[in-house]
């Protein structure tokens, strides 16, 4: 895409970034489309669960929006919603409530995981 001054905008951005959390290997890679952000966390060198993680704002309401999440893709545990709220609810928040789409595969699923999980997202920040 060309901007006004003539420079080139990649129609599609992307950062990525690999860490060894509690001895395995994690790879994460944020991208941003127009009306998505693709967020890939994985332990196993593959997509995984794909879960779709909707803000739903209430009318009239203030404050955060509720989070919707619904297996796209892979297996459909009680598990998976949470870990997705837990890892990307702050995505949504940040990109001005934009939905964001989750693959996970991950070996470890601890709260440590997590928590160290949610920090290299944060170092892949593109929204």
């Amino acid at each position: 895409m060309n901007t006004p001054g003539g420079e080139v905008k990649p129609v599609v951005v992307s950062k990525q970034a690999e860490e060894v959390i509690n001895g395995v290997v994690t790879q994460v890679v944020c991208t941003a489309f127009s009306d998505h952000i693709l967020v890939v966390v994985t332990q196993y060198g593959k997509m995984g669960t794909l879960v779709s993680v909707t803000p739903n704002m209430v009318s009239g309401e203030l404050g955060k929006p509720t989070l919707t999440t619904k297996v796209l893709l892979g297996c459909d545990e009680p598990s998976i919603h949470v870990c997705a709220k837990n890892l990307v609810s702050f995505v949504s928040q940040e990109s001005k409530n934009k939905p964001v789409l989750l693959s996970v595969a991950l070996k470890d699923k601890s709260v440590d995981c997590i928590k160290a999980l949610k920090e290299v997202i944060k170092g892949c920040q593109v929204w």
